[in-house]
C-alpha cells in the first residue's frame, strides 16, 4: 500500500505516525519546528487521511505499509520513528519487526499491552450517526455527533476528517466502515520474539490512563529495555496538542 505523506526540512529523518481518527495534518505545527534542523516525514496511515482504504487494519499490515514507505523514500538506519496512540503501536510493531531500519523510537501515550477499545464506542456511534447522504452543513454533522459525543474538542478533532467531494456532498477521509469492524485489532497487544535494543522514549500524559505504572515498570522494559518513560504532568491523551512545547523539548533532547 502506497501511503500518502508530506516532507519538510532536510537532515536526519524523523517519521511521524498519527493516532486513531487522526491524520498527518494534526502534526503540522510541531513538524515545522522540527524541520528547522531535520527532515520530517508526516504519514497518513492506511484508512486515514489521504492514504488508501482497505478492509483489513492490523499492526502487522501497518508495519508493512511503513516498511514500503521507508523503501520508497530510501530511508536506511538513521531514522527516528515517532508514533502517537495507534500510531505508537504501529511504531512499536515496526521497531520490533525491522530494528535495523531505525536509530531510535518515540512513543506517545500508549503501551504495548492489550487496549480496551470500549471507550471508542460513543465516538463510533457518533461518526456512524452522521448521515452523509443528507447533511448539508458541517453544523448538521456536529449536531449528529453531539448526540453521542458531548466534548466539543473531540467533535472538532473528528470533524477535521469531513470534506466535500467534487459533487459537493460530504465524505469522511477515514474508512469508517473498516475502522468500525476492525476496532478489536486496533486494541491488539504488541509482542515480539526479540526486544528492540536501541534507544526508545515513551512519553505519557499525567492525566491519561493509557500508560500505567505497571506498563512503565514491566511491559515497556520487557520489549524496549533501552527505554525511558517521561510524564507530561498536566496533559491528557492528546499531549502533543495540549502541551506542544513540552513534547518538542522532550523529543529534541532525546534525538539530540
Amino acid at each position: 500500500m502506497q501511503l500518502h505523506f508530506r516532507e519538510l526540512g532536510q537532515g536526519a529523518p524523523l517519521v511521524i505516525l498519527h493516532g486513531l481518527f487522526g491524520t498527518s495534518d494534526n502534526w503540522q505545527t510541531l513538524a515545522k519546528r522540527w524541520a528547522e534542523t531535520r527532515r520530517v516525514i508526516l504519514v497518513d496511515l492506511r484508512n486515514h487521511g489521504r492514504s488508501p482504504h482497505a478492509a483489513e487494519h492490523s499492526y502487522e499490515l501497518m508495519s508493512q505499509d511503513v516498511l514500503e514507505l521507508f523503501d520508497q523514500l530510501g530511508l536506511t538506519d538513521d531514522v527516528t520513528l515517532l508514533g502517537h496512540s495507534m500510531g505508537g503501536k504501529v511504531a512499536m510493531r515496526f521497531a520490533l519487526d525491522h530494528p535495523a531500519r531505525l536509530a531510535r523510537l518515540v512513543v506517545l501515550d500508549i503501551a504495548p499491552r492489550l487496549s480496551d477499545m470500549s471507550h471508542q464506542d460513543d465516538i463510533l456511534a457518533g461518526l456512524n450517526a452522521v448521515d452523509l447522504r443528507t447533511i448539508q452543513t458541517r453544523q448538521e454533522a456536529d449536531e449528529a455527533l453531539a448526540r453521542h459525543i458531548p466534548q466539543v474538542g473531540v467533535r472538532q478533532f473528528l470533524l477535521k476528517n469531513l470534506y466535500r467531494q467534487d459533487d459537493n456532498s460530504f465524505a469522511w477521509r477515514q474508512n469508517l466502515a473498516a475502522l468500525t469492524t476492525q476496532m478489536p485489532a486496533i486494541g491488539a497487544e504488541i509482542t515480539g520474539a526479540q526486544p528492540f535494543l536501541k534507544p526508545a522514549l515513551f512519553v505519557r500524559g499525567g492525566k491519561s490512563d493509557y500508560v500505567s505504572t505497571e506498563d512503565k515498570l514491566y511491559a515497556i522494559p520487557a520489549l524496549f529495555p533501552n527505554s525511558q518513560v517521561e510524564t507530561v504532568v498536566d496533559a491528557g491523551h492528546w499531549l502533543h496538542a495540549e502541551k506542544p512545547e513540552e513534547i518538542y523539548q522532550l523529543v529534541e533532547a532525546f534525538i539530540g
